[in-house]
C-alpha cells in the first residue's frame, strides 16, 4: 500500500487566537523596514472581535522608543481604524472603536522626550497630521451624533467607546475637536438621564484645557450656548449623577431618623425578641468598625463627582444654564429636583471635607459654583423666592446635627445650612483656611443681599450666631498656629465683615426682634474673647500673595475698626448688666430671663455702628484663583478618566 503524501504534524500545546496572531504581526516586528499591510489584512483585523487584554499586554511591553521605531505600523493602525469607524459595517466599526480606545490609552501614557511631536509622529506623522486629525474629528462627530448606522435606538453602543477615544486624545494631547463638534455631544435622544455623564465630562475637559493660556473655543461655545432643550437635558442628567454620588455617602451611614414602629418600640422596652421579622427587606451591610467607616468616607465622593467640574464651567460661562439649574423641577412631583440633588451632594461632601484633600477640592469647587450663582442679583432673588422652595436632604452623619427640616424651603436656607455645617465640622488645629474663606464668602453675600433688599427671611438664626461665635472662639484659641498662613488676612476680613453685618444690620432682615436679641445675648457671652481677638489679628500685615480680600480698605471698615465696634456693642450691654446688678433687686447673679430683659431694653438705647461698605464684596474672578481651579481640574481629570474609560 502506497504511503499517503500527507504528513501529520504535531498538535501544538496551545492554540493562538487569530486576532492575537495579527497583533503579533503588527506590533511584534523587530525590523526597521516599513511594512505596508494589504487591505485584506485590515479587513480581517477589524472583522475579528478585539482582545483588549492581549492588545494592552503587547502595547505595555513597548516603550516610547519602540513605538517610534514602528511608527509606520502605528500610523497605519490609527488611520485604518478611523476609516473603519465611518464604514457601514457595524461590527467592524465597533471593533475599530474598541481597538482605538485601548491603543490610545496605552500609547498616550508612555513617557516621551518631546511628548507633542512624538505622539503626533506615532499616530499620524508630522507631514499628514492635519489631514488625519480632521478625518478623525469628522468620523467621531458622526459617531457621537448618530451612533450605529441605521440603528438610532442603539446610539450609545458606539457613542460610549467613541467618547472614550476622544477623551484619550483630548486629555493627553490637547487635541480639540473643531467647534461644530460641540452640540453633537447632547444631540442624541437620552432616555436615561444618567447617560449624559460621559459627554458632559468630556465637555468639561475640553473647556478646561489650557484655558488660562489661550482663548479656549469650547469655553466660547459654552458662553454662546442657548439651546434650552439641550441645557435642560444636561441638568436633568447632572441631577441624577449628583443623587447617585450622594447615595454613596448614605450607603456608608444612613442618617435619616427612623420613625417609631412596633418593632422599634418593643426593642426599646427590652422585648426585641417579640419584634416582627424583617428578613425580607434588603438592608445594607454596615461597616465592621469605625476605621472601616473612616476609610469609606475618605474614599468618597465617587469618581462620578468629576461632573462637578463641568457644572462649574457651565455655571461660570452661561447664565441660561444657571437659571435652569435653579428653577428646573423634578421629572415628577415626587422626584428630586436637580438643584436639590446638587445641594445635597454638596452638603455631604463638605460635611466630610476634612477627611481627604480630594473631598476638600470638590467642596471648594461647589462653594465656588454657589458663589457665582449668589453674586448674580437676579439669580440670588430666585434663591430666596418662597415659590421656588425645594426639599434638600442635608447631611446629619456627625454631631452637631443640623435641624431636621423635611419640608420644602427656599434654596438659600439650605445654602445657609451647608455653610454652617461646614464651619462646624471642619474645625481643626491646622485649619483649611481657603475652605473657610469660601464658606464665609457665601454667608456674607447671602446676608448682604438680605440687608440690601431689606427682606425678612425665616431661618434658625440662633444656629448661625452660635456658629460664628464658635469660630471666633476657635480663631482666638489657636491664633498662634494660624498667623503664619498668607491667606489668614482674607479669612479675618471676611469673618469680621460677616459678623459685623449681622450685629449692625440684623434688624433689616430678621423676621422678629427675638432673633436679634439672641445675637446680642450670645455676643455678650463671648465679649471676653474680643480684646484677645483684636490683639491677635487686627494688625495683621496683608502680603500681596494673600487671597483676594472681601473688604475695600478704609478707616470705617478696617479690621481694627470692626473689632472696636464689636467691643463697643458688647460693652454697651455689659454696662447695662452691671448697672442692673448694682441695683441689688435681682442679686449679683442674673438669670437668663433677667439678662434677656436687660438686653431687650438695651437694644433700644444702642447706638448701632454704621454699616457703610460692609455689604459690598468683590465678584469672583477665575483668573485670581487659577491655582485652586487648576488643582480641582487635575483631580477632576483623574476621576473622569476612571469614569469614561473604566481605568
Amino acid at each position: 500500500m502506497d504511503s499517503s503524501p500527507l504528513t501529520q504534524q504535531d498538535r501544538p500545546s496551545s492554540f493562538q487566537p487569530k486576532i492575537d496572531s495579527l497583533y503579533e504581526q503588527l506590533l511584534g516586528r523587530d525590523e526597521n523596514d516599513l511594512v505596508d499591510f494589504p487591505d485584506g489584512f485590515w479587513q480581517e483585523f477589524f472583522l475579528l472581535r478585539p482582545d483588549k487584554t492581549s492588545l494592552r499586554r503587547r502595547l505595555n511591553r513597548l516603550d516610547a522608543d519602540d513605538l517610534l521605531r514602528i511608527q509606520g505600523e502605528t500610523q497605519q493602525l490609527f488611520r485604518r481604524a478611523v476609516a473603519q469607524i465611518k464604514s457601514k459595517n457595524v461590527a467592524s466599526a465597533e471593533a475599530a472603536l474598541d481597538t482605538l480606545a485601548v491603543f490610545l490609552d496605552v500609547v498616550l501614557a508612555k513617557r516621551y522626550t518631546n511628548p507633542s511631536s512624538e505622539i503626533i509622529t506615532v499616530l499620524a506623522g508630522l507631514d499628514e497630521v492635519d489631514d488625519v486629525f480632521l478625518e478623525f474629528a469628522d468620523a467621531f462627530e458622526t459617531v457621537i451624533r448618530t451612533g450605529k448606522p441605521g440603528v438610532p435606538e442603539d446610539t450609545f453602543s458606539r457613542r460610549d467607546p467613541a467618547l472614550t477615544v476622544v477623551w484619550c486624545l483630548s486629555d493627553e494631547l490637547g487635541f480639540l475637536l473643531y467647534p461644530s463638534g460641540f452640540i453633537c455631544m447632547f444631540d442624541a435622544d437620552v432616555e436615561t438621564p444618567i447617560r449624559i455623564l460621559e459627554p458632559f465630562l468630556l465637555l468639561g475637559l475640553l473647556a478646561n484645557y489650557n484655558k488660562f493660556e489661550f482663548r479656549n473655543p469650547y469655553r466660547s461655545r459654552l458662553e454662546d450656548f442657548v439651546d434650552d432643550t439641550a441645557i435642560q437635558k444636561v441638568i436633568r442628567g447632572f441631577g441624577a449623577v449628583c443623587s447617585r454620588s450622594r447615595d454613596g455617602y448614605v450607603a456608608v451611614q444612613e442618617d435619616i431618623e427612623a420613625g417609631w414602629t412596633l418593632g422599634s418600640t418593643l426593642k426599646y422596652i427590652g422585648l426585641g425578641v417579640l419584634a416582627p421579622s424583617r428578613s425580607s427587606t434588603p438592608t445594607r451591610s454596615p461597616a465592621s468598625n469605625a476605621e472601616e467607616v473612616k476609610d469609606l468616607f475618605a474614599s468618597l465622593p465617587d469618581p462620578d463627582a468629576s461632573i462637578l467640574l463641568s457644572a462649574y464651567d457651565f455655571t461660570n460661562a452661561n447664565k441660561l444654564f444657571c437659571l435652569n439649574l435653579i428653577t428646573q423641577p423634578g421629572e415628577t412631583p415626587k422626584s428630586e429636583p436637580p438643584f436639590s440633588a446638587f445641594l445635597s451632594l454638596t452638603s455631604y461632601i463638605l460635611h466630610h471635607a476634612y477627611r481627604s484633600p480630594r473631598s476638600t477640592l470638590y467642596g471648594l469647587l461647589n462653594l465656588t459654583t454657589l458663589r457665582i450663582l449668589i453674586e448674580d442679583q437676579s439669580l440670588c432673588t430666585k434663591l430666596f423666592d418662597p415659590t421656588l422652595s425645594i426639599p434638600v436632604r442635608l447631611s446629619r452623619q456627625r454631631q452637631p446635627f443640623l435641624p431636621s427640616t423635611s419640608h420644602p424651603r427656599p434654596a438659600a436656607a439650605a445654602i445657609l445650612d451647608i455653610a454652617v455645617d461646614t464651619i462646624n465640622h471642619n474645625l481643626r488645629r491646622r485649619l483649611d483656611i481657603p475652605l473657610y474663606i469660601a464658606c464665609l464668602n457665601i454667608l456674607h453675600r447671602l446676608l448682604s443681599y438680605l440687608v440690601t433688599t431689606r427682606s425678612r427671611f425665616p431661618y434658625h438664626w440662633p444656629l448661625l450666631w452660635q456658629t460664628l461665635l464658635s469660630l471666633l472662639r476657635f480663631l482666638t484659641t489657636y491664633a498662634e498656629s494660624l498667623t503664619h498662613d498668607p491667606d489668614l488676612p482674607a479669612l479675618i476680613d471676611t469673618f469680621l465683615a460677616t459678623l459685623s453685618l449681622v450685629v449692625c444690620a440684623g434688624d433689616a432682615f430678621l423676621p422678629d426682634t427675638a432673633a436679634w436679641d439672641d445675637l446680642f445675648y450670645k455676643l455678650v457671652g463671648s465679649a471676653h474673647l474680643l480684646p484677645k481677638f483684636r490683639s491677635a489679628f487686627a494688625s495683621l500685615s496683608r502680603p500681596e500673595s494673600s487671597a483676594p480680600a472681601t473688604l475695600n480698605p478704609g478707616a470705617s471698615n478696617s479690621p481694627v475698626a470692626l473689632v472696636d465696634n464689636l467691643v463697643m456693642v458688647a460693652g454697651h450691654f455689659e454696662g447695662l448688666l452691671e448697672e442692673e446688678k448694682g441695683k441689688g433687686r435681682v442679686g449679683k447673679n442674673l438669670g437668663m430671663k433677667d439678662v434677656g430683659r436687660v438686653i431687650r431694653r438695651g437694644v433700644e438705647t444702642l447706638a448701632v455702628p454704621g454699616t457703610e461698605g460692609l455689604e459690598r464684596w468683590v465678584r469672583w474672578r477665575e483668573v485670581e484663583e487659577r491655582g485652586m481651579v487648576k488643582r480641582v481640574g487635575r483631580a477632576g481629570v483623574e476621576d473622569a478618566r476612571r469614569v469614561v474609560g473604566g481605568w
